[in-house]
């Protein structure tokens, strides 16, 4: 909560693991992690077992690597960076992972596998707080964000496209750069990339909340008693994993403003309990229709890319440039 990690699942399972280790046995952390949780650490822990890292038993880190409903690479595609405590458990940590994937990347130690890990995510928070922020300032000069980025994007070298929304969703990209925020301060540094991506990102819901009220304003209505139906709780499109995602912040600051919100998702037909969002578990998906006040877009799924929204007759907030029609009922966020 306060962007500190909280290492007790972690732990604990280091914990369990020494009651049972034994000699020539290989373990290997693959949560994404700050720098030095491996060989420190873990280590300690499995170490008071009476075995020693590194002489009686194997220890390495290689970092998951997954992208959901990405069609283009499995598990056995993608490469797998290996870092070990030792030359010995890098070798072991391979010869397990080459049965696995088709390809391993070895490291000379743990730490950089951990920090490979970290800059993967770190990369591309900054990247989307890039566009989020251009988002917005492109807004006020009349810019369409998203015909720009479209633009920049067909330059064949130099650029990368990155694509704003209404706030980071997932496991992954929200939380994992903070590890490295904490831990850097034991070194008296701080990461000021890193704190300014998750200021601008972490305000998106606040900008689309505005962006809300601009709309109903436009037609006449106020946020207190509105109807508001949110496309989408998925953090991406076409999956179920609703973890971090920025509609339930929406859903929150909304419901916060007097407004009666509802949901369509077609791969989360209900909520899932969850522990910071508990209390929306149990609201089901309902259909997209008329009888709302303003729709708002915030993943952007396929079947949201087909579906006639000006037919509908009331404003709608697009936040993943989903709406392909042009009209005074479309508002971009």
């Amino acid at each position: 909560r306060n962007r500190e990690p909280d290492m007790r699942y972690v732990f604990n399972t280091g914990k369990t693991i020494a009651r049972r280790l034994r000699r020539g046995q290989l373990v290997i952390l693959e949560s994404t992690t700050y720098p030095g949780t491996t060989d420190g650490d873990l280590r300690e822990i499995l170490e008071a077992s009476g075995l020693k890292a590194g002489e009686d038993f194997h220890l390495a880190f290689s970092p998951e690597r997954e992208d959901p409903n990405n069609k283009n690479f499995s598990l056995r595609t993608v490469p797998k960076v290996v870092g070990g405590f030792t030359p010995a458990c890098l070798a072991a940590a391979r010869a397990l992972y080459e049965h696995v994937v088709e390809r391993t990347v070895p490291v000379s130690s743990a730490k950089v596998a951990e920090a490979a890990k970290l800059l993967e995510n770190i990369y591309r928070s900054v990247n989307i707080a890039l566009v989020n922020e251009l988002k917005i300032c492109f807004d006020r000069m009349g810019i369409d964000v998203w015909e720009v980025i479209e633009a920049a994007a067909t330059k064949p070298f130099g650029f990368q496209p990155f694509y704003p929304g209404p706030g980071l969703g997932g496991h992954c990209i929200p939380i994992d750069p903070f590890y490295l925020t904490w831990k850097a301060r034991e070194y008296e540094f701080n990461t000021r990339f890193i704190e300014l991506a998750g200021e601008i990102n972490t305000s998106m819901p606040d900008y689309v909340v505005s962006k809300v009220m601009e709309a109903l304003n436009e037609h006449g209505k106020h946020a207190r008693g509105s109807r508001i139906l949110i496309l989408g709780l998925a953090y991406k499109a076409n999956v179920d994993d609703d973890r971090e995602s920025p509609s339930y912040r929406l859903m929150e600051k909304l419901e916060h403003l007097g407004a009666a919100v509802s949901y369509h998702d077609p791969c989360i037909p209900v909520i899932r309990p969850s522990r910071e969002y508990a209390r929306f578990a149990g609201r089901k998906s309902v259909a997209i229709s008329k009888d709302f006040d303003l729709i708002l877009i915030a993943t952007p799924h396929d079947e949201y890319r087909t579906f006639d929204f000006a037919a509908l007759g009331v404003p709608v907030v697009d936040t993943r440039n989903v709406v392909r029609q042009k009209g005074d009922f479309l508002f971009r966020a």
